[in-house]
């Protein structure tokens, strides 16, 4: 039987800055998520808007910076407020080369300080029937607001998602403690991609010199067949997140 193959990116885009905050690097992100292939983008941190930083750097677009990384490239994209301020906001989006029938972004935010959501979308595949449920998250920095976090995930995936439907769960985990097997595998039996075929998490973070395993593709209904941090040199003078990118089969 012939099957096709679907290549997955996350990446946390630090709102096109690099890891020192110093200079506004979205074109080069551009450049480089563009080289992956990637059928679909999992984003967090992406700048909505920055009337401050708009003044400020001659290069920034005259659009959302969603908008700007899709053109041309991923025609169906949906971006959703994580954080809102007096001069603009940022999330999570999707962008995707295939239509995205359906999204909705739901508050998982524990405190009012700290404004997380789950970014749910619905793609159709092509040549096939089925629905592909992508969900993109950036998770809180406490173990106590992840606790909470992991159970709204699982609430969601069971409520919302048809046990047969594949689905992938990507993002920024920022979970130093190894503690979202625990959740999703064993509730959800979601398995994540880079442990699969490595036997452990991928270091991502600082992108400089990864030694942390932020960054997670977790998937169900799905065979995959590579993940990794790609290969590009210059992914460190990016964003302070390297990028993780996963190919399925289904």
């Amino acid at each position: 039987m012939a099957t096709n193959q679907l290549r997955i990116l996350t990446y946390n885009l630090h709102k096109g800055f690099n890891a020192g905050n110093r200079q506004f690097i979205l074109h080069q992100m551009r450049d480089a998520i563009n080289e992956t292939e990637a059928d679909i983008l999992l984003l967090q941190e992406i700048q909505g808007e920055h009337l401050t930083h708009q003044q400020n750097h001659q290069r920034w677009p005259d659009c959302p910076h969603c908008e700007f990384i899709a053109q041309d490239i991923w025609p169906h994209f949906a971006y959703a407020k994580n954080a809102v301020y007096n001069v603009g906001h940022h999330g999570n989006a999707i962008l995707s080369k295939f239509p995205l029938v359906r999204w909705e972004n739901i508050n998982i935010s524990p405190y009012s300080w700290a404004s997380r959501s789950i970014l749910h979308g619905v793609i159709n595949l092509p040549g096939s029937q089925t629905e592909l449920h992508i969900i993109c998250i950036h998770l809180g920095l406490t173990a106590g607001e992840r606790r909470k976090q992991f159970i709204q995930l699982c609430e969601r995936i069971d409520a919302h998602v048809p046990h047969t439907a594949p689905l992938i769960v990507a993002g920024d985990f920022n979970d130093w403690g190894e503690q979202a097997e625990k959740h999703l595998n064993q509730h959800l039996n979601l398995q994540e991609a880079y442990r699969t075929l490595h036997k452990r998490h991928a270091r991502t973070w600082p992108a400089w010199m990864p030694m942390f395993k932020m960054d997670r593709i977790y998937y169900r209904g799905l065979e995959p067949v590579l993940c990794e941090r790609p290969p590009r040199r210059d992914w460190h003078n990016l964003s302070d997140h390297a990028p993780l990118i996963a190919a399925f089969e289904f």
